[in-house]
């Protein structure tokens, strides 16, 4: 089983910055994706970012220039830092670990909300 510590949301002003983390523990292979995702009320949940295990990453086209995913392998832990926030980003992150195999796991945190006023 793999378990998911999300940290670091909070409530921002327009053009402030927060670093969202996420420590995974449990059965996770070497070789897997982690990224995040958010929520906002009354939309489905959908992609921010995702960076593999070879660092290879993926932004949604609304965050690119501004967010920027990392990870630290020999902690199993990812970041992402939110660089000139919108109010249009508040929403719930959650972070998420997808580990290949046939078929797929993928593990989610519990989400960390990030508010951003106007």
């Amino acid at each position: 089983q793999v378990q998911l510590q999300e940290s670091g949301g909070g409530l921002v002003q327009t053009g402030g910055s927060l670093r969202l983390s996420c420590a995974a523990s449990g059965s996770i292979l070497s070789a897997n994706t982690m990224g995040w995702y958010c929520q906002a009320p009354g939309k489905q949940r959908e992609l921010v970012a995702s960076i593999t295990s070879g660092a290879g990453t993926n932004y949604a086209d609304s965050v690119k220039g501004r967010f920027t995913i990392s990870r630290a392998n020999a902690k199993n832990t990812v970041y992402l830092q939110m660089n000139s926030l919108k109010p249009e980003d508040t929403a719930v992150y959650y972070c998420n670990v997808q580990i290949p195999g046939l078929p797929p796991r993928n593990y989610w945190g519990q989400g960390t909300q990030v508010t951003v006023s106007s």
